[in-house]
C-alpha cells in the first residue's frame, strides 16, 4: 500500500501516543477531524495499524530478567519448526520468537522474574523437546534501547 505524507505523519504520531484525540491528531496533521478519522480507520482496516496496545514496564510486573535464547533444532524440516513455533506461542515467558538464518534456527526473547522461573521454562519447553539440538542463553545485563515505533 502506498502511504502519502499525511498517512506517514499520522502513523508517526500514533506510534508515539495512540491515545491522542482525533481532534488533536487532525490539527497536528492539518486535516479536518472527519477526514483524519477516515484515514485512521483505513489504516486499521488495511492492517497497517496492527493493534492499539499499552506498553507495560516489565520490572513493575516483576519480570526482572530479560533473556535472549538461541535455539538450534536437530532437523531442518518445516513440521519441526511449526511444532516449535506453536510451543513458543503457548509459553507465556516468551515475548518474541524469531525464525532466523545462520548458525541457529530461532531467537527467543524471554522475560521471567528470576532464574528459578527460567529453569522451569527450560525444563518444560526446551529440554523436553526431542527436536531441539541445543540452545544458548544470553542474559541481558541492561536494556540500552527499546522502542516499538518505526520511523516513517
Amino acid at each position: 500500500m502506498e502511504l502519502d505524507r499525511i498517512d506517514r505523519h499520522i502513523l508517526n504520531l500514533l506510534q508515539q501516543d495512540n491515545r491522542i484525540s482525533n481532534q488533536d491528531l487532525a490539527e497536528r496533521v492539518g486535516l479536518s477531524p472527519p477526514a483524519c478519522l477516515r484515514r485512521v480507520r483505513k489504516l486499521r482496516n488495511d492492517g497497517i495499524i496492527m493493534a492499539d496496545v499499552s506498553l507495560v514496564d516489565p520490572r513493575m510486573m516483576g519480570r526482572y530478567l530479560n533473556i535472549i535464547v538461541e535455539v538450534e533444532m536437530s532437523r531442518d524440516q518445516s513440521d519441526v519448526y511449526d511444532a516449535f513455533i506453536k510451543k513458543m506461542d503457548l509459553a507465556a515467558e516468551v515475548t518474541q520468537c524469531y525464525q532466523v538464518t545462520g548458525e541457529v534456527d530461532f531467537l527467543l526473547m524471554v522475560m521471567v522474574p528470576d532464574m528459578e522461573a527460567y529453569e522451569v521454562f527450560i525444563r518444560r519447553d526446551l529440554s523436553s523437546d526431542a527436536n531441539l539440538r541445543k540452545f544458548r542463553t544470553l542474559i541481558s545485563m541492561r536494556r540500552q534501547k527499546f522502542k516499538t515505533s518505526i520511523e516513517l
